[in-house]
């Protein structure tokens, strides 16, 4: 009896092991993926079917959003973006632009003003202000929304205004918060706020997406101002941890590309709540707020990426600027796993003779994913890319400027899980202005910051150290 349920139990277990195969192979990934899950799976099989559950199934042929919701969510954005007068594309980034239109319909728009925040003490007063001044709605959607005293202070704003008759929505992500208190969120909700999590991880339900996260920061006052960026509302954006400052970059914006944050934000208010905003109200005549401004042609493109959408458009506009840069890309990301296509890209742009520069925190704060980044940094060296680690604090900023003439600023690392895994936002800006001041950010960055090649022990590290940066690079998808 107890060979025959041995029998059974193993039989059943090759079972599932074959079918599991079978759908990592019918997924039609890359070769390389492919055979990694399928030997993971076949050599380590309760081990390998736990992780392949959870991190390895592909829900990019998903749709959480239908296409009709999605036609009805951007239908306002785009009658303001018809609108438009002398709308001007520049020739140079005609091909971006279209790309980010045709992908997922990210309309440009012209007319904006960008106030650009690099940490803390300039982000939280100035949206503590247009908090307060907020009169029809406030939209939230972060990654984390901390329960501490910072946290705690925006949450106050909040509820104020919605005792005032303000509409508040906010999203937050379920394991961005998982250490933030029921009772953080169940205070907001008490005063007539609106708080959903996005994808809550709950076995079994959702258990395959836990590693599918909403990393994005997005917020929208009143249809009017927009905010997008790579900051959460916590505490350690002013005051750092241990003695490691935060150095991020924020952006406050005014003019047309609030409609893109508001569409951003809606689409995924909509997937949390199932209910669809379409009411012009959100997309309020921006010229009353702009009379004082001259028209300009400052060009802005909002677009989102994630699991579920078709292409992972902002990797494919990090490609195509690269690609397309003559003179010079500087990055700054906290993180530095890329995947390949981003990696080739940066290293044959060094080899063409483009000035590569990237610029990384010297200390991270997740210590494995530092080691696991090592190898790729010293690969970009290899190939001619100047690489910076950033020594006057812990640099959480995502952005990239390139040729004077385009910028991109937002939530999106530059590693597997921003690209491949994570609901992600960047604001893509094509003016000459905003590209010097951010060119002059990251100047100033590199000034506190140290050369990789002046560091032997890390472009000639031991065996061991060599070893274990390889080993952990092995794991850099999941991280």
């Amino acid at each position: 009896m107890q060979s025959l349920l041995y029998i059974t139990g193993v039989t059943l277990m090759w079972v599932v092991i074959a079918l599991a195969v079978i759908h990592v192979v019918m997924d039609n990934r890359q070769p390389a993926k492919t055979m990694a899950w399928a030997l993971v799976i076949i050599f380590v099989p309760v081990i390998g079917l736990v992780f392949y559950l959870f991190f390895g199934i592909n829900h990019r042929k998903e749709r959480l959003v239908s296409q009709r919701s999605l036609d009805q969510l951007t239908k306002r954005s785009m009658l303001s973006f018809v609108e438009q007068q002398n709308l001007r594309v520049p020739e140079r980034q005609k091909q971006l632009v279209d790309l980010f239109v045709n992908q997922s319909f990210s309309l440009p728009f012209k007319d904006n003003q960008v106030d650009i925040m690099t940490d803390g003490y300039a982000f939280f007063p100035e949206l503590l202000r247009d908090i307060a001044q907020a009169t029809h709605h406030i939209h939230i959607d972060m990654y984390i929304f901390e329960d501490d005293a910072l946290g705690r202070l925006v949450a106050d704003a909040l509820i104020d205004k919605a005792r005032a008759g303000v509409h508040i929505r906010v999203i937050y992500d379920d394991v961005g918060c998982w250490n933030v208190g029921h009772a953080f969120f169940e205070r907001m909700r008490e005063e007539g706020i609106e708080v959903t999590p996005y994808l809550p991880v709950r076995f079994p339900s959702f258990t395959s997406k836990v590693n599918y996260r909403n990393h994005r920061k997005l917020i929208v006052i009143d249809g009017r101002v927009g905010y997008i960026g790579g900051m959460n509302i916590a505490l350690r954006y002013v005051k750092g941890t241990g003695d490691q400052p935060w150095r991020d970059t924020m952006l406050r914006m005014t003019g047309g590309a609030v409609y893109g944050i508001q569409r951003a934000f809606l689409v995924d208010w909509y997937f949390v709540d199932r209910t669809l905003i379409t009411d012009r109200v959100y997309y309020p005549n921006l010229l009353p707020l702009t009379s004082h401004l001259s028209p300009n042609n400052c060009l802005v493109q909002v677009v989102t990426s994630g699991p579920t959408n078709p292409y992972p458009e902002i990797m494919q506009g990090y490609v195509h600027a690269i690609q397309s840069a003559r003179r010079y890309i500087y990055i700054e990301t906290p993180y530095f796993l890329p995947n390949e296509p981003v990696l080739f890209a940066l290293k044959t742009a060094s080899v063409a003779g483009v000035d590569v520069r990237i610029l990384c925190p010297r200390r991270s704060d997740a210590r494995f994913v530092e080691w696991a980044s090592r190898s790729y940094l010293r690969e970009a060296y290899e190939a001619g890319v100047k690489v910076y680690l950033y020594e006057s604090g812990f640099l959480h900023s995502k952005m990239m400027v390139c040729d004077d003439s385009l910028t991109t600023c937002g939530s999106t690392n530059v590693d597997f899980r921003s690209f491949e895994n994570n609901f992600e936002a960047n604001v893509f800006i094509y003016d000459e202005g905003i590209a010097l001041r951010m060119k002059n950010i990251f100047l100033k960055d590199q000034e506190q910051s140290v050369l990789l090649g002046d560091l032997p022990q890390r472009i000639h590290p031991s065996f061991k150290k060599r070893l274990w940066e390889s080993l952990t690079r092995l794991l850099s998808p999941l991280l």
